[in-house]
């Protein structure tokens, strides 16, 4: 099988591979393995010596996972905002049916109503200003915003 005996070819199908690899699994590292091969074996042709392309392999591969690491850390934040009933913790809103001690009353939070009690079990009147602490079930944990 002589088509085998040609360096580049043999860079190219493991390149090839690698990427094929690359579409199962995360991470990047394996597409940084096989670009790297399949410009080591582009590379190859015009330089055959085994010794330039084990370097090229080995800076080009290094370079490709680097740059694909700061590429991915952009493309893949971690920073992402709550859509559902979680993004309510944290926001503000006022008590519009008092919240009595160790029972459920109610809080307008950004135009819509919802059940609440107290984070410590105590009674807060209406037109009191909260912060929701949690949400258990459908009823928002509130503390009172201390006034100053």
């Amino acid at each position: 099988m002589e088509i085998w005996s040609d360096p580049w070819i043999i860079w190219v199908a493991i390149g090839i591979i690698c990427v094929i690899i690359e579409i199962f699994t995360p991470g990047f590292l394996f597409l940084s393995f096989g670009i790297g091969a399949i410009l080591t074996g582009l590379a190859a042709l015009i330089i055959p010596s085994i010794t330039f392309q084990v370097l090229t392999f080995a800076f080009l591969t290094l370079i490709i996972f680097v740059l694909s690491r700061k590429f991915s850390k952009k493309l893949i934040s971690t920073d992402y905002e709550e859509t559902n009933v979680k993004a309510l913790v944290g926001k503000t809103g006022k008590v519009t049916r008092d919240i009595p001690a160790n029972e459920k009353g109610y809080v307008k939070i950004g135009g819509e109503e919802w059940a609440a009690v107290s984070k410590d079990n105590s009674k807060i009147t209406k037109d009191t200003r909260v912060t929701v602490n949690d949400i258990e079930g459908n009823k928002v944990i509130v503390t009172v915003i201390e006034e100053q």
